[in-house]
C-alpha cells in the first residue's frame, strides 16, 4: 500500500481539491493528513470528507512546528510501504498512484526512492522540458540542476523513518533537498524526466513565493542545508552562490 502523506497548515480552502483528485485513483492507498496547527476548520473538513471516502483517511493535529516536523510525524504513523508526500495545495493526476504502484513493484531494494515531474495547472512541465522516458540515476543535487523545478518524490517508508528531518528549536523550516541528498548517499534514486503525475499551483502565501522571509525566520535550518550543499555542488558558480547564501544565514542568525 501507498501512503499519501499531506502536511498542511491553514489549507482548508484547498484540501478538498486534493481529495477530489484522490477519488480518481484506482489502487489501494491511505491518505495521512498531518495538521501543523491549523485554525481554519481543517479538522472538521477532514472529518466530513472521511464520511464519503472510499479509502482510509487518518488525521492528526499537532502544534505548529513546520512542514518538516509534520513529515517526521507522518512517517512514524504511515502504514504504507512507500510514502508519496503531496502538499495540501496541490493535486494528483488521475493515474498518479497507479504509476507509483507500478514503478515501485519493478524496483530493486537498492533503490530508496523514485521521482516524477510536476506540472502547472495548464499541464506544462515545471522546469526543463526533457524528452526521455527511461529513468535516470541522479543525486537530488544533480536533478535540481538538470530538471530545474519542483519534483514529485516517493520514498520507501523505512528509508524516511531512518532519516528524519532535523528539528531546530525556534525554527519551522529545513529545505527538503538537505534530506533527499542524505538519502541519496545511502542508495539510488531514480528520476523519470518526462512524465508528470503531480499538479502544482504556487499560491501567494506558499514557501516558493516567500523565500526571503522564510530564510530570515529560519537561518539555522537554511545554514544547515547550504553548508552541506556547498560540498555537493560541482560548478564554481553554484558553489559561490551557495557560500553567499550560507553567509547570509549567519548574518540573519546574528541579527535575530
Amino acid at each position: 500500500m501507498i501512503t499519501v502523506l499531506t502536511p498542511t497548515y491553514n489549507r482548508a480552502h484547498t484540501l478538498e481539491r486534493l481529495f477530489e483528485s484522490l477519488l480518481l485513483q484506482n489502487v489501494p492507498f491511505e491518505w495521512l493528513v498531518i495538521d501543523d496547527g491549523s485554525r481554519d476548520g481543517t479538522g472538521e473538513l477532514i472529518e466530513r470528507l472521511s464520511l464519503s471516502a472510499p479509502f482510509p483517511i487518518r488525521y492528526l493535529w499537532q502544534e505548529n512546528s513546520g512542514k518538516h516536523v509534520a513529515v517526521n510525524t507522518g512517517v512514524r504513523l504511515a502504514e504504507g510501504e512507500w510514502i508519496f508526500i503531496v502538499d495540501s495545495d496541490d493535486v494528483l493526476t488521475g493515474e498518479a498512484l497507479q504509476i507509483v504502484q507500478d514503478t515501485a513493484a519493478e524496483l530493486p531494494p537498492t533503490v530508496l526512492g523514485f521521482v516524477y515531474r510536476r506540472m502547472y495547472p495548464d499541464r506544462k512541465l515545471i522546469g526543463a522540458q526533457i524528452d526521455q522516458d527511461a529513468p535516470l540515476k541522479l543525486t537530488p543535487t544533480q536533478a535540481a540542476t538538470l530538471l530545474k523545478g519542483d519534483l514529485a518524490y516517493v520514498f520507501r517508508t523505512e528509508t524516511l523513518w531512518q532519516n528524519p528531518f532535523p528539528v531546530i528549536a525556534g525554527e519551522t523550516f529545513v529545505p527538503e533537498l538537505y534530506l533527499w541528498n542524505r538519502i541519496s548517499d545511502q542508495g539510488e534514486i531514480f528520476y523519470y524526466p518526462s512524465k508528470a503525475i503531480y499538479i502544482t499551483e504556487y499560491l501567494d502565501d506558499g514557501y516558493s513565493k516567500n523565500f526571503k522571509s522564510n530564510l530570515k525566520r529560519n537561518p539555522r535550518g537554511f545554514a544547515l542545508f547550504y553548508r552541506d550543499q556547498f560540498f555537493r555542488e560541482t560548478s564554481p558558480l553554484r558553489k559561490l552562490k551557495t557560500a553567499i547564501r550560507y553567509l547570509q544565514c549567519l548574518m540573519y542568525e546574528v541579527l535575530r
